[in-house]
């Protein structure tokens, strides 16, 4: 029998709706240039047949609704990001993978094959040799203990937090809106009210906890922000992003599980963002779209990275074999939403093409891939790893400059999860690529 989520979601009803969508934001395109030619016969006839000046003028102040006065009455709040601060750890917590390998040699749970499929991880990683753990994983064994998850909260988000409002001059009770995001260690009190406490904020700040949601968290982060700056006019909105990794280590042999020992480094980012007039000025970036698109109805993505016990009892997160191929098909999905946004009305009517044909004429062509490059300038991707990396490079078509960003952050820093993103516009920035608003 097939399940409820492949009945509504299968292949054939996503490229139904995907071509759905394209033909749609074609004929809007259209019915907006037939609006300006009709305008333009219509005031062609005016003339012609010598008709009094106000009909000129009625007819103008309809060509200035429909294209300037309308779209300025549908638009919505702007929100501008204001700064942001990256996290550097400090020096005693970088390890090398000499260091690395020599603990994990000593640790009694794990035995030489592990040890050996570990090192293999790292050296193909892409990971460079001065990346951070937290304390509690340079002892032997490594102390995965809440206490010492507390202590690398506070060793990471107090400090970038003091950053970002020292670069910004603002107050802690300036804040109104305060998201933190953690995927793996979700603490009692929670870390925003942590912070909240450490900070003496406002009785009325509204603060959440973002726990569960993985490398995305960040930008799901940045998208309920933006969604809440939309609501509360006039406000500020801090987001810090980071992944507690004391709470994380596994000490077992399976494989699967093994995975986020060797990859995932420490990190945290803070981002002020504000939708107050005076940020228009002082802001770096102002925030136009955010994508965000479901893929848990369906089983192999609901599982696709998962935290369970293994077969002795001991704790760690599953990440499955065909998560690869889940991210490519979360990556159409998302960019198929981001085109109809910002892509040029030619790019889109190719690639509904290509769609048509493949479809209906011939299966075996490759579907027309959008030229982004035309319309986004930067990009920072996941920097879950070279093999991630380079799949989500080739699904775009991007080129090495592109995926500079990715490579060399993931070198210098590692996989620090959803906070990743904020080092790879951070080297951006100091290349002198990212100021561009």
């Amino acid at each position: 029998m097939e399940s409820l989520s492949q009945a509504n979601h299968g292949p054939g009803s996503y490229t139904i709706n995907l071509l759905f969508k394209h033909l749609l934001t074609t004929l809007l395109e259209v019915l907006r240039f037939s609006t300006l030619a009709l305008v333009i016969s219509l005031e062609a006839i005016f003339v012609l047949q010598k008709w009094k000046p106000i009909f000129h003028f009625l007819l103008l102040s309809i060509f200035i609704f429909i294209f300037t006065i309308k779209p300025y009455f549908l638009s919505s709040t702007p929100v501008y990001l204001v700064d942001f601060s990256c996290f550097k750890p400090p020096d005693f917590c970088k390890t090398p993978f000499s260091l690395f390998l020599e603990n994990a040699s000593k640790i009694e749970s794990f035995d030489k094959e592990s040890v050996a499929f570990m090192a293999k991880i790292l050296t193909s990683s892409g990971l460079g040799e001065e990346t951070y753990l937290p304390p509690a994983l340079h002892c032997v064994p490594p102390k995965p203990h809440q206490q010492e998850s507390i202590k690398e909260a506070e060793m990471v988000l107090p400090p970038v937090m003091e950053d970002l409002l020292s670069k910004t001059k603002i107050s802690p009770r300036d804040i109104d809106i305060l998201i933190v995001n953690c995927s793996g260690f979700c603490p009692s009190p929670s870390l925003s009210a942590i912070i909240t406490n450490k900070f003496s904020m406002r009785d009325d700040v509204k603060s959440f906890s973002l726990s569960g949601m993985g490398c995305s968290a960040g930008a799901i982060a940045i998208d309920m922000a933006q969604n809440l700056l939309k609501v509360h006019k006039n406000s500020y909105a801090v987001v810090l992003s980071t992944e507690i990794l004391s709470t994380g280590w596994y000490p077992g042999h399976e494989k699967s599980k093994l995975l986020l020992n060797c990859t995932f480094r420490m990190g945290g980012a803070a981002i002020l963002l504000s939708n107050k007039k005076e940020a228009r000025k002082s802001s770096k970036y102002k925030l136009f779209f955010s994508v965000r698109n479901q893929r848990s109805f369906e089983d192999k993505s609901y599982v696709a990275a998962v935290r369970e016990e293994d077969s002795e009892g001991k704790l760690g997160v599953t990440i499955h074999r065909d998560l690869l191929q889940i991210v490519g098909e979360t990556l159409k999905s998302n960019v198929t939403i981001l085109g109809e946004q910002i892509l040029p009305t030619l790019e889109k009517f190719w690639h509904a093409v290509s769609i048509i044909r493949k479809r209906f004429f011939n299966r075996s062509e490759e579907i027309y891939v959008p030229n982004f490059k035309s319309v986004i300038q930067h990009f920072c991707l996941p920097t879950s790893g070279s093999p991630l990396i380079r799949e989500m490079a080739k699904g775009l078509k991007l080129g090495e400059k592109e995926v500079e960003a990715a490579f060399m952050t993931l070198r210098r820093f590692g996989n620090q999860s959803s906070s990743s993103l904020w080092y790879e516009l951070a080297y951006l920035e100091a290349k002198g690529d990212g100021q561009e608003r």
